[in-house]
């Protein structure tokens, strides 16, 4: 069972195969009850070092690992994970408020990764190219691109850390793991149950911080660390896009988003309010592929705005550890503000509230529904991370794809509609990674995810998920 306490030591970093006490700590608050939840070790420096120092010696054996050596300890982790799902979601529950309906299935995402890539490792194939001489033999293999940090995110916990850290040890790369400072217990959980399916030491560490810059600063800095790979902002993103360069790393980066919801005239109005329902408020908005913009075709605006309030106010909203509930608090201050301030500044520029706009208690926001959207509202070109839906009008194709595109950022986009034509036009024409057609959750361990523009390079899953790890070495042999 993980729990909390002297059995799994979650108060310490795990590093090098150990669980390591370190000179301060610092507290992990609920933000459903604002209370402390836990003291967790604050790393630096000096831990970093010792990190990396142990990511580089575990990675001289465990790149030597066969694929398939590597797949059995994946294949473990996977049924860990699973086992365990109930105490994983009741984490997430407490360190950032997901209702423990919504952190089972998370679980079972993450878990996803490690069974997905434990059989992707065994599919790394080289290729014989046809030579140009005949006392030539060319060809090509795939090798580790060796030692790997990864920056996680708040809002999947669980997921972000196996769709970052399960390719990269399929791959026979070492992992380093510093998660987010509201929540490292998930990271320390998972890690643990890396430990107990013969996860060897210093294939996977994970490094909690309340200042991710000075343990971040000694990873950037070692040629050693060859890989690195970021979930976050997108200004936090380009920083460490160039902070990068000094040591030609490989970088992956998955940045914000500004999804659009493309909602056609011939849609099932109830399946249409339904996937927008799923996609805008789960996770209390607090998604990067969440909608932000929900454009709605002129002659059905009205039908479904009432129809998605209807929904929007049944939403169960409060404890995240009570079964019924479907939307728990905003993670911190900072992102309970930000919504606060997208809904004032849209109602003060002519928005209508259909239901919401207003704080509840502590760090709960009323699930929101907004109509008339003005140009230059702010909500319309920052992402709000927050349950707010606002619906905007468009009256064709041409004019719904140009808006949808009309933005820096490229990660998600959706689109409803029945008209197979229609669909393959508006799905080409979207600049964006990942494009869900009559799907509000198209995300899926075997399939690529990752955006375009600013928001970002790299993809995460599928057999591109593994090549972010891998190496291309190019091998002509001359025969004698």
């Amino acid at each position: 069972m993980l729990t909390i306490g002297t059995k799994t030591e979650f108060h310490k970093a795990y590093i090098d195969g150990a669980w390591v006490e370190t000179r301060g700590r610092f507290t992990v608050t609920s933000p459903a009850t604002l209370e402390p939840y836990a003291e967790v070790a604050d790393c630096g420096p000096d831990e970093a070092r010792a990190a990396a120092d142990a990511a580089v010696r575990a990675f001289a054996s465990w790149s030597k690992t066969t694929a398939y050596e590597r797949a059995a300890i994946l294949q473990r982790w996977y049924a860990l994970i699973i086992e365990h799902q109930n105490q994983l979601a009741e984490i997430m529950a407490r360190e950032m408020g997901k209702p423990v309906t919504e952190g089972r299935g998370e679980v079972k995402y993450a878990a996803a990764f490690a069974q997905w890539f434990a059989e992707e490792a065994k599919r790394a194939y080289g290729e014989i190219i046809p030579t140009h001489d005949n006392s030539k033999r060319l060809l090509t293999i795939k090798t580790p691109v060796g030692p790997a940090y990864g920056i996680t995110p708040w809002n999947f916990p669980a997921g972000m850390i196996t769709r970052k850290a399960a390719p990269a040890l399929a791959a026979g790369c070492t992992f380093i793991s510093k998660p987010a400072e509201q929540t490292p217990i998930t990271a320390l959980a998972i890690a643990k149950l890396w430990e107990e399916a013969g996860g060897p030491p210093g294939t996977l560490q994970v490094l909690p911080a309340l200042d991710p810059v000075p343990v971040s600063n000694v990873f950037f800095a070692d040629r050693r660390i060859r890989k690195v790979t970021f979930t976050g902002s997108t200004e936090v993103g380009k920083k460490l896009y160039a902070q990068s360069a000094a040591t030609m790393k490989r970088i992956s980066l998955e940045l914000g988003g500004h999804a659009p919801y493309l909602i056609f005239e011939d849609a099932d109005l109830d399946k249409a309010v339904a996937d927008v329902m799923a996609c805008k408020f789960r996770n209390a908005g607090q998604v990067c592929v969440s909608t932000n913009r929900i454009y709605v075709a002129d002659p059905i605006y009205d039908a479904f705005a009432e129809r998605l309030t209807e929904k929007v106010q049944n939403l169960v909203v409060g404890d995240p550890l009570d079964e019924k509930t479907r939307m728990g608090p905003l993670v911190d201050r900072q992102g309970f503000e930000k919504v606060r301030e997208h809904v004032e500044d849209a109602l003060a520029k002519g928005a209508v509230a259909r239901t919401g706009g207003k704080p509840k208690e502590g760090l709960f926001y009323e699930p929101t529904v907004l109509t008339e959207i003005c140009d230059g509202t702010r909500l319309l070109v920052e992402e709000t991370f927050g349950p707010v839906a606002p619906l905007l009008r468009f009256k064709d194709e041409t004019e719904v794809v140009r808006m949808a595109n009309d933005t820096p950022y490229g990660l998600a986009a959706y689109v409803w509609t029945r008209d197979v034509g229609r669909a393959f036009r508006v799905a080409e024409a979207l600049q964006y990674g990942i494009v869900g057609v009559n799907d509000p959750v198209p995300s899926a361990p075997h399939a690529p995810f990752g955006g375009v523009k600013d928001s970002g390079i790299g993809r995460e899953g599928g057999h591109e998920g593994l090549s972010e790890y891998l190496d291309v070495r190019y091998i002509s042999m001359g025969l004698p």
